[in-house]
């Protein structure tokens, strides 16, 4: 396998591919169904918009991008081992600081509580990980990921696999040939991620 860079990475999102770590080495993954998070249709939960208008948690962008996906990869319950494996973090931190890599953050008491992050190409972002330490953390960054995403242009909002945290915010799957062709409609946008 060649050399993982910056670059290569970037080719590989605009080809549909996304890494993942194993014990021995790291995989491209082009998943068929392909999870995607409509932007244009998205809906918050009654309760969850209450958390999010109390102005509980302070939100940020890209203030500690590594912070986050370390995060992301440490252990957790029922998840001991994880796909973001050093070298990972290596790179999208490096991808991160050509610009091609955000976090949107949630912060407590001066704590990082919860947060994600994610590869901003063109329309595209493509959400890679999410994590939180006091209930509502994670799904706040979403929202705010999502408003973001809304003001900035953004077409396509890949979320690689469903689950069932994802399907209650609409996240539904659809077959690759789709995916490949809302990837290329999405490639084709000036999107502009806002940090403010």
């Amino acid at each position: 396998m060649d050399t993982l860079t910056p670059q290569l990475l970037l080719t590989a999102y605009c080809q549909g591919l996304f890494p993942m770590a194993h014990s021995d080495g790291i995989y491209w993954y082009d998943p068929d169904p392909r999870a995607i998070l409509p932007i244009d249709t998205f809906t918050v939960p009654r309760r969850l918009a209450r958390t999010v208008r109390s102005r509980r948690f302070d939100i940020r962008v890209d203030s500690d991008f590594r912070a986050v996906i370390e995060a992301c990869a440490a252990p957790d319950v029922g998840r001991e081992d994880t796909w973001i494996s050093p070298e990972l973090i290596d790179l999208y931190t490096e991808l991160h600081t050509l610009g091609f890599a955000h976090s949107v953050e949630t912060w407590y008491a001066g704590q990082l509580v919860g947060g994600l992050y994610g590869v901003a190409l063109r329309g595209l972002f493509a959400g890679e990980s999410m994590f939180s330490r006091v209930t509502d953390a994670s799904k706040v960054a979403l929202v705010h990921l999502i408003e973001r995403l809304q003001r900035g242009g953004y077409q396509l909002l890949d979320v690689q696999f469903i689950t069932p945290h994802l399907a209650r915010f609409g996240a539904i799957e659809i077959p690759r040939p789709s995916y490949r062709a809302r990837l290329a409609r999405a490639l084709q946008v000036e999107a502009t991620f806002p940090v403010s």
